[in-house]
């Protein structure tokens, strides 16, 4: 390994500069092989991320969003290597994460960790709380005996939790204390990159907000840098600096969070930011009840992956002349949509001049006017 990448590698945690790029993916997929028969022949791929492209500065929250099945937790297993990746590039600090050998590999996963979604299921029950924490900093050998112990107290203080339930084990504690035992266990080996894979969905609301000020003020005094996965769009605008939505294996539109909130322009994105809850509703404001379900991976819409459930497509099919329309059955009913959204895949493209904003659909401007 190059000694400019060995120095990289082992640099301290101090916090830097938060618009240096820590993070690159590039064309990402990762499709899961279908087999059926007496012989397992493969029949048909699962496409569960599907040319994803994103970049994450340090010190830098970037959120994505979608339903259940469009490949967010694929992505962020993938990018650390847990999944193999069929294909695309992924670099993290100058170092490409895919090509990485052994040896180059086990010093990235000390700057490159995770927060399950599951405090349950991510724990090990035989284990004590202690030798939770404290595994994967012996197992890196950054600190042993009494100085092990030392730093797992620390590490404990540090997310909340008393030093002395050390000698416990996770069935003893709540979903909420759970979650902070996975933090403290992610925080051990002084990472840069954290992905966090819906930390907060399987906790009560009140504990929900406490992990998440938790997670931000360890983002201030160390300078981390995050994947936010989750569904709750209103917690995604509380904690992220950009904002990715997904759909079915891709990326659709792209933005910092205030521009996505105030002028999103993908169809998909305006149909979930209508369903946010708000705590003063607006009477004029219109729920926008995308018909049926996510599509299967395995056998994708022709085009763009969303016109079949695509509200803006049939808006404007109903305008346009009948050479740029066609009609398809969808669910059981036929429907006019436009032409080149069920032949041609749009591209992620910038909307603005400084290409901060991004969405993969033929009619950004259009959709304004709903």
């Amino acid at each position: 390994m190059p000694a400019m990448t060995q120095a990289v590698l082992d640099q301290s945690n101090a916090k830097p500069h938060p618009n240096e790029p820590l993070l690159s993916v590039r064309d990402l997929c990762t499709y899961f092989p279908v087999k059926r028969g007496l012989l397992q022949r493969v029949v048909g791929h699962v496409k569960a991320v599907d040319h994803v492209n994103l970049t994450v500065g340090r010190g830098e929250t970037v959120g994505l969003v979608g339903e259940s099945g469009c490949g967010k937790t694929t992505v962020g297993r993938t990018l650390l290597r847990l999944i193999p990746a069929t294909s695309g590039k992924v670099t993290f600090d100058g170092t490409d994460v895919f090509d990485a050998d052994r040896q180059t590999l086990r010093k990235l996963r000390r700057k490159m960790q995770i927060i399950f979604q599951d405090p349950v299921g991510s724990l090990n029950p035989r284990m004590t709380v202690g030798r939770i924490i404290g595994e994967p900093i012996a197992v890196h050998g950054l600190a042993k005996g009494d100085e092990l112990t030392d730093r797992v107290a620390s590490l404990m203080q540090r997310v909340g939790l008393s030093p002395d339930y050390s000698t416990r084990y996770p069935h003893e504690f709540s979903g909420g204390q759970r979650q902070r035992i996975g933090i403290a266990r992610a925080l051990g080996l002084n990472p840069d990159f954290i992905v966090c894979d819906e930390p907060v969905s399987a906790l009560d609301v009140s504990i929900q907000s406490q992990i998440l000020n938790l997670l931000n003020d360890l983002q201030d005094e160390l300078g981390l840098a995050y994947l936010f996965i989750a569904h709750n769009l209103a917690v995604v605008e509380h904690f992220s600096d950009r904002v990715a939505v997904m759909y079915l294996g891709r990326i659709v539109e792209i933005a910092d969070r205030e521009t996505l909130y105030r002028d999103a322009r993908h169809p998909y994105t305006l149909a979930l930011l209508s369903a946010v809850p708000e705590t003063t509703p607006h009477p004029d404001k219109q729920r926008i009840v995308l018909e049926g379900e996510v599509p299967s991976p395995m056998n994708p819409p022709t085009g763009c992956h969303f016109h079949p459930r695509c509200q803006l497509t049939r808006q404007l099919a109903k305008e346009a002349d009948a050479d740029q329309t066609v009609e398809l059955t969808i669910l059981g009913r036929r429907h006019r949509v436009m032409k080149n959204c069920v032949n041609q895949a749009p591209q992620l493209e910038s909307i603005n001049a400084d290409a901060t904003h991004c969405a993969a659909c033929h009619y950004t401007d259009e959709s304004r006017r709903g």
